[in-house]
């Protein structure tokens, strides 16, 4: 196992290392591993090397009970911290997120000024990109490297070994990964991408996805999220 293998799996400080350590330990795996390696001497790439796993270092195999996947990381400087559509407190909020905070609003009534999701993550929200990585100012520069395999598998875990999961499938992009989940274990919301181009198509604004997840969460015995925090 090559050595930025190794890191990045020693990042993993919860019930995920033991999930995923075939997974890790996998060849298609050493191969992102070997091509990360180049990536991060010969380019800026983003989120840090430790912050790659933030998703899953955030929201324990465990406690995740409802995911939301995003494509790859933020390519700007500082903004990317591991966890889709979140950004550092001290960012402007990207247009997704603004576009994610007025449906939070219409639907809830709930008010949030600050990009910072991991209040999400802590209560059991996996922010998941299908891509963990990316070059500075490249978007999709990591794609088609093994990471769509990768969380393709995360995916395939949650619908076999978990039930009464929520899938938020965001895109056509993420809504190609509906084939991985079984609806009747698990509860898929569908809509369109929350990015300017597509939500002001039509299809995302007016879904009210965040209470129907917090109406199935309690439907199926579970803890609501705040979405406030």
């Amino acid at each position: 196992m090559n050595n930025l293998v190794v890191k990045l799996a020693e990042t993993l400080n919860n019930d995920w290392k033991t999930v995923l350590n075939s997974t890790i330990s996998s060849s298609y795996f050493q191969d992102i591993g070997l091509f990360l390696e180049k990536e991060y001497i010969s380019y800026d790439v983003f989120p840090p090397l430790d912050q790659i796993f933030t998703a899953f270092q955030r929201c324990s195999f465990t406690k995740t009970k409802v995911v939301i996947i995003g494509q790859d990381p933020y390519h700007g400087l500082g903004q990317a911290q591991g966890l889709s559509f979140s950004v550092p407190s001290a960012f402007p909020l990207p247009p997704s997120l603004r576009n994610i905070y007025k449906e939070l609003y219409d639907d809830l009534k709930v008010i949030r000024n600050n990009g910072d999701l991991r209040s999400w993550a802590d209560q059991g929200v996996l922010l998941l990109n299908a891509v963990l990585t990316v070059r500075s100012g490249e978007p999709n520069s990591h794609a088609k490297q093994g990471w769509e395999e990768f969380t393709q598998e995360v995916i395939q875990i949650l619908n076999k070994e978990k039930q009464n999961v929520i899938f938020v499938l965001w895109g056509a992009y993420a809504q190609k990964l509906s084939k991985f989940i079984d609806p009747k274990r698990h509860f898929i919301i569908h809509a369109a991408h929350p990015s300017p181009l597509s939500a002001n198509r039509g299809g995302f604004f007016k879904t009210k996805p965040f209470s129907k997840i917090n109406e199935y969460l309690v439907g199926s015995g579970q803890e609501s999220i705040d979405w406030a925090l």
